[in-house]
């Protein structure tokens, strides 16, 4: 079975006992999670209970946001049902392969459909896809720094264990799958990286902390408010009618529907342009990013190498033979061996006798051939450390890098190797040149990043003088001397300075690339990694947001948050204006909801302590809720948003929202008030002229959250104000929404009490944008 693998029978019989590597966790949530999330919710509750308070009373025209509420989460339900859809199909494109053997032949397979006992082949960058026993390896080194936190690769012989969740980051073997899916060591520990969550973000955590505020205060409030209405003499009825009002204005209710609507929509919108978001929040993430760390291969260049030149070094003969036979019957073969193979075609009479395989740790790799030697091939600054006398080939060696060229040393040592350490009294035979094509997109889309304020670091394992010279050809800005992170100091501190000052770093290992990440990261930095290697699995998994190529190692894309499924470098200009485009518009549409529960409270607050009735009715708030907030935020969520990203999300909007609903509270209290002071207005047309007044500020609020006004914007603005018109001229509106002006010297004074408050609007627009400016220069200044 070792090397013919599992016979059809015996794949039938394993399936039929539900001995398979399936998992029941999907890639994103499920129907049931997605109706539970947007039905049961903290204010689908409340608002659930005080709908059936209002129709148990018979008030069932102020029982409207009821059906708001099922509207609102019906969207919900259906943007992410769609989002669902795109997860699952672009997550199946993504999804890791497993090569197994059966019946003799080798098979690709989706990780699902391995059963119990399967031989399974491995290769570098390959993710082991169940727990199992190693049957035969050459070189093979597993990293399971994934499941275990330790980075250190380690060497699996035949009959030690490796674990589901693993990666392969040096040579190649096959072993016999022992637990396959829920019994296997990852699936128990939940550690599967691909999965869909939803992880924390700014926006989110931010809306959450004004939820739970609002939900706390709601308690006192409307208990002092029904207080007040009963002792105001108002019937039953009529009291329950008032603290609802009170309360419903108090519950952004449409804010958190938004919110995930906006995540649902960004995933459909990306996987359009084949991204694959298997955290939704990346979304917003890559908006914030200030540091993006690109690899250089698979991300400025194409990846593909093509061998430029072979530069004989010495006496060795015809090298061909040797280049030729280099891991020429195994697989897993690199970028590199490839371009080799594709120069030289293997030659007979070479049997292969030993080696050790390529590892982004060495940086080299040997093989030996019986009588014909062996041979190593690797970076020419790790070999030529162990060359008597080669300042020659190391002058040559820096000229060739210098052009961009990749270069490589072979070089042919005088015994078998089969351990780390290369002997001494290596003998240069050839260099070899690599040419690597710079993405035609490379260049403009750096631009974008580098008009975007957000620094470019090109980290890379290959020769730093090399790297610099493709970054130059790529257009990275400021590339400066090239940092050898072979000579850089362990320290974070000194690792945090030299990611400061220099914007090209080579020879960087696995391990330095995520002390990298996490150097910035000390510093304040937001950063992105993009990679497609599986030296790129640590650094990604640290990053803000990990971004892979979607050609990239299985591991790579494991670990990722973002996942380019063309391999476009080009794209991520496109996510970062969604992700600006959620937070920007999410940011405008919050200003919406809050002022209203800003000034719902404030009234409810004080008229609850006045001891008067309820200067709204719920269909009030229906008409209002509906002009100012619930319909132009709706439209406002989808719009373009190029703005950049700010930090302080909640404070802005609290700066803005809390004074805007002092003044709407203020002018919806002197409207209000009136039929307490002019027994000739009636209570009824004093709550008709309170809405008014909060219709015309929740509209002056939308026009300076929506500037600068646009043919839409401003279409959307005359649509609500037409909207006003329509429901105020229509009599059976009218009368259903309990509207009733009076005499026009009053609609006059409301008409100057709501300009009034609409100039208070603008005033505090204008000092939230010139406050911090002023205070910046002063800054400055000091």
């Amino acid at each position: 079975m070792a090397t013919e693998g599992l016979s059809a029978a015996d794949v039938a019989e394993r399936i039929a006992l539900g001995q398979t590597n399936a998992v029941k966790e999907p890639s994103s949530r499920s129907l049931a999670t997605i109706i539970r999330a947007n039905v049961f919710t903290r204010f689908n509750a409340i608002l659930g209970v005080l709908f059936v308070v209002i129709v148990s009373v018979g008030h069932l025209q102020d029982a409207l946001f009821g059906i708001v509420l099922v509207v609102n989460t019906l969207i919900g339900i259906v943007q992410e049902l769609r989002a669902k859809r795109t997860l699952d199909r672009l997550s199946l494109l993504s999804a890791p392969k497993a090569r197994v053997m059966r019946e003799g032949e080798l098979h690709e397979l989706q990780t699902g459909e391995v059963v119990l006992d399967d031989v399974i082949e491995l290769r570098p960058g390959d993710q082991v896809v169940a727990d199992g026993v190693v049957l035969t390896g050459f070189g093979l080194e597993i990293d399971e720094s994934l499941l275990t936190g330790e980075s250190v690769p380690i060497n699996k012989a035949p009959g030690n264990e490796v674990f589901s969740g693993s990666f392969v980051v040096a040579g190649t073997g096959r072993f016999r799958a022992t637990d396959v899916g829920a019994d296997a060591y990852a699936t128990k520990l939940a550690s599967e990286a691909r999965r869909f969550q939803l992880a924390s973000s700014e926006l989110r955590d931010g809306i959450n902390l004004i939820l739970r505020y609002i939900t706390w205060l709601m308690i006192p409030v409307g208990g002092l408010l029904l207080f007040s209405q009963l002792r105001a003499d108002n019937a039953f009825g009529d009291a329950v009618s008032g603290t609802v009002a009170g309360l419903v204005g108090m519950v952004p209710e449409g804010l958190v529907l938004l919110t995930s609507v906006a995540f649902a929509v960004s995933v459909i919108v990306l996987g359009r342009r084949n991204v694959l978001v298997q955290e939704l929040p990346a979304v917003e993430g890559l908006a914030r990013v200030d540091v993006i760390c690109l690899d250089k291969t698979g991300t400025l260049t194409s990846g593909d190498l093509e061998l430029h030149n072979m530069e004989d070094l010495g006496p060795q003969g015809d090298l061909a033979d040797v280049l030729g036979s280099f891991y020429a019957d195994r697989g897993g073969r690199n970028a590199t061996l490839e371009a080799i193979a594709a120069r030289y075609p293997p030659r007979a009479g070479w049997r292969r006798t030993g080696g050790v395989p390529f590892s982004s740790v060495r940086k080299w790799s040997a093989e030996s051939f019986g009588p014909n030697g062996t041979w190593v091939l690797g970076a020419p600054e790790i070999l030529l450390e162990k060359v008597p006398a080669s300042d020659g080939t190391r002058d040559r060696v820096d000229e060739l890098a210098t052009s961009g060229l990749r270069v490589l040393l072979l070089a042919r040592a005088g015994k078998p190797i089969d351990g780390e350490e290369l002997p001494d009294g290596l003998e240069p035979a050839a260099l070899l040149t690599f040419e690597e094509s710079v993405r035609p997109d490379a260049r403009e889309t750096l631009d974008y990043f580098t008009d975007q304020d957000v620094t470019i670091k090109v980290i890379s394992g290959d020769n730093p003088v090399t790297v610099a010279a493709v970054a130059r050809r790529a257009g990275v800005p400021d590339v400066g001397e090239p940092c050898d992170a072979r000579q850089l100091a362990e320290g974070p501190e000194e690792i945090a300075s030299a990611m400061e000052e220099r914007t090209v770093f080579g020879r960087v290992s696995p391990d330095q690339k995520k002390s990298m990440v996490e150097a910035l990261q000390s510093k304040g930095h937001v950063v992105a990694m993009t990679g497609d290697g599986v030296n790129d699995v640590l650094a990604l998994k640290k990053a803000d947001v990990g971004i892979a190529m979607g050609s990239g190692a299985a591991a790579t894309r494991a670990v990722a948050e973002l996942v380019l499924l063309d391999g476009r470098f080009a794209t991520l200009p496109g996510v970062v204006s969604e992700g600006r485009r959620v937070i920007g518009n999410m940011e405008r549409v919050a200003n919406l909801f809050i002022t209203k529960t800003a000034y719902a409270t404030l009234l409810s607050i004080i008229i609850g302590l006045l001891g008067w009735t309820f200067i709204l009715l719920p269909r009030h708030l229906t008409v209002i809720g509906a002009l100012t907030i619930g319909i132009p935020a709706f439209v406002l969520s989808f719009e373009p948003n190029k703005q950049r990203y700010r930090p302080g999300f909640v404070k802005r909007v609290l700066r803005f929202t809390v004074p805007v609903g002092a003044v709407a509270t203020g002018a919806a209290l002197a409207a209000g008030s009136l039929a307490h002071t002019n027994p000739g207005i009636t209570v009824q047309e004093s709550r008709t002229l309170a809405t008014l007044v909060l219709v015309a500020v929740g509209l002056w609020v939308l026009v300076v959250i929506s500037r600068p006004l646009d043919l839409l914007r401003g279409a959307l603005l005359a649509a609500m104000a037409c909207g006003l018109v329509i429901v105020m001229s229509v009599p059976w509106l009218r009368e259903f929404f309990a509207l009733d002006l009076p005499a026009w010297p009053w609609v006059a004074l409301t008409a100057v009490i709501a300009t009034v408050a609409c100039a208070a609007v603008e005033t505090i627009w204008r000092f939230e944008r010139w406050w911090p400016a002023l205070r910046s220069r002063t800054g400055k200044a000091a």
